[in-house]
């Protein structure tokens, strides 16, 4: 069996015979390129040197570059796709063209790899009104030996690659395949078959996308080949599946062993936990933090579709289970990426791993067979359960198999309530809705009138000296900072969720009024009061449809004399009654700052 790092020494030494300079692979995350969320190719982080920029190691240059494409996640599951990968690339910085560059690539693959010949087919593009037919790379191969019926010629949409953001050095390229199938290969390449895997790709660097769409020529004539390590390395070793090479075999090893389920059983989950998990590690250890946006969500969702896998596969609610499959990454990538072993990393993982696993095993209890798209996006909204993930939930779990019409029905809503929400969300960034709220959404606003019941829960278990010191909340959480001055005990924690779920039960009603300030201190309302505050301000009450005079027929448990459960100015919005919120659970509870702690809830 030939390993990665044999596989990396015979492309190093090839490349150094032929003059190439060996230069050190880049971040995952580019650097002035707003045109990009990741590295996509080893070509990226050389644009200026394609652009005519002379390099300090001269115009042959190789590497190996660690990529991330957001495009294959989808395609992820079977044998060849990835999220992450490593790309062996070689380029010519206006020194050689398609005279050496293909011959090298040959040369390469049949007689330092030692692939075999009849089991290669290349592409070439046909040609359009922005280049010609690349006839160069045609005769090349046929010189080569490669048979005519074996070079394909493919419009820009399959031979053509570039610009890697929106503009930028792009042209013509020539990709090689391999028949991966266990019969002997056709005669005849056909590029639709799946069974011919692309393994490599020269790109001829001729032109420059511009702004407005145009094509124009470069100066400097470059070739950038790109080959993807995986796949080759499965080629070597006799494997028609990625997984099985000794990128991921480890992790395939350690997901039977925790789930006691086998490979064979749940391959496109078992591929799905694996590559995800890299990919996200990958991300991590070049400083990307998990987020709701950017490129943070990318991360988040590559963990959270981990996850959700994971779960399919053992409808269990174990949690931890990526932390222990972290150190197999490190073992077969830390010698090269050393990044990959700080601690920030790992806690990362845990922290993400903790967040969703209660806020996913929660939403899908809330899923059947009917769930209607508004339904899944109030759960995508509250729990940060994604469409896609929803769908496999469905199929996997319940067994409710969605034709492609259905799939794009709940799809075509989603779009739309998803506007809608971006709406209210830039209405809310304007400046209309204040008070920590992420946006003004349906879910957010029963989050936002929940966290006023936190508080004063907090306030009846732990004292009167809890005041608010901050709050952040979004479609996912709540997250509430009070002034305390030691950790909450699980005893006070069940009350305090106990106090916050008896009122949504109990429907109260949640109403407003607006007065001066000095009506609101006398109505006993909660607020920093200083003179930011207007002549007006509304009071929201809870439990009192009077704020001002108060009209429930009883006091509520534990508030004494009181004629409210809450009354804070505030300036909305909220529910307008409790039993709107559905019930909140606390997910954790933590230290702030000096004095202060933190607690994050979410709905269920």
């Amino acid at each position: 069996m030939i390993t990665r790092e044999e596989l990396l020494k015979k492309y190093r030494d090839y490349f150094k015979s032929k003059g190439h300079n060996w230069i050190s692979g880049a971040s995952l995350v580019p650097e002035n390129d707003p045109t990009v969320l990741f590295t996509t190719a080893g070509m990226h982080p050389l644009v200026p040197y394609l652009m005519g920029e002379p390099h300090a190691e001269g115009k042959r240059l190789a590497n190996v570059q660690k990529c991330i494409r957001t495009g294959d996640i989808d395609e992820v599951g079977d044998a060849i796709h990835h999220t992450f990968f490593e790309m062996l690339g070689f380029w010519s910085l206006g020194d050689y063209s398609k005279e050496k560059s293909i011959p090298y690539t040959w040369e390469l693959f049949t007689d330092v790899f030692g692939i075999n010949k009849d089991r290669l087919a290349v592409s070439v593009f046909i040609g359009d009104e922005n280049a010609p037919f690349d006839e160069e790379s045609y005769n090349i191969w046929l010189g080569l030996g490669v048979s005519a019926d074996r070079i394909a010629k493919l419009p820009k949409s399959e031979n053509w690659w570039g610009p890697a953001g929106t503009t930028g050095p792009c042209g013509p390229d020539s990709e090689i395949f391999y028949w991966i199938g266990k019969e002997e290969p056709p005669k005849v390449f056909d590029s639709e078959n799946k069974l011919w895997s692309e393994i490599g790709n020269n790109v001829f660097m001729q032109y420059n996308k511009t702004a407005d769409g145009k094509y124009e020529t470069l100066k400097q004539q470059n070739v950038d080949t790109g080959i993807g390590l995986a796949r080759v390395l499965a080629i070597l070793n006799g494997l028609d599946d990625n997984y099985q090479t000794e990128l991921y075999k480890p992790f395939i090893d350690k997901i039977e062993e925790i789930t006691n389920n086998k490979y064979e059983d749940n391959v496109k989950e078992f591929r799905i936990i694996a590559d995800h998990l890299v990919a996200a590690t990958f991300a991590l250890s070049d400083g990307v933090v998990p987020a709701n946006k950017g490129i943070g969500y990318i991360v988040r969702r590559l963990i959270r579709r981990s996850l959700t896998s994971l779960f399919l596969i053992t409808n269990s609610e174990s949690n931890s289970t990526l932390g222990k499959l972290y150190p197999k990454i490190v073992k077969i990538y830390g010698d090269d990426y050393p990044q990959l072993k700080d601690k920030k990393v790992l806690a990362a993982i845990l922290e993400e791993e903790d967040k969703y696993s209660l806020m996913f095993y929660e939403a899908i209890k809330m899923i059947g067979s009917n769930t209607s798209p508004k339904q899944l996006f109030n759960l995508y909204q509250s729990h940060g359960l994604y469409l896609q993930i929803a769908f496999e939930v469905m199929e996997k779990r319940l067994g409710y198999k969605l034709s492609e019409n259905e799939k794009n029905h709940y799809r075509d809503e989603f779009k739309k309530l998803l506007i809608e929400h971006q709406d209210l969300s830039r209405t809310a960034s304007a400046g209309m809705f204040k008070g920590g709220l992420a946006d003004a959404g349906e879910v957010t606003t029963k989050y936002h009138t929940a966290t006023h019941l936190l508080q004063e829960a907090l306030r009846e278990v732990l004292g009167d000296h809890v005041s608010q010191k901050g709050s952040n909340i979004t479609p996912e959480r709540t997250r509430f900072d009070f002034s305390h001055p030691e950790k909450m005990t699980e005893d006070q924690i069940k009350k305090v969720e106990d106090l916050v779920n008896g009122w949504i039960k109990e429907d109260l009603p949640v109403t407003m009024e607006e007065m001066t300030v000095v009506e609101a201190k006398k109505a006993g309302a909660m607020g920093v009061f200083e003179d930011k505050y207007g002549s007006k301000v509304k009071v929201y009450s809870i439990g009192a449809n009077n704020p001002s005079a108060g009209s429930m027929s009883s006091p509520q448990a534990g508030l004494g004399s009181r004629d409210f459960v809450s009354r804070e100015i505030c300036g909305g919005p909220h529910v307008t009654h409790t039993g709107e919120i559905g019930g909140i659970k606390i997910v954790k509870e933590e230290a702030s700052s000096a004095g202060v702690r933190r607690i994050k809830a979410v709905l269920i």
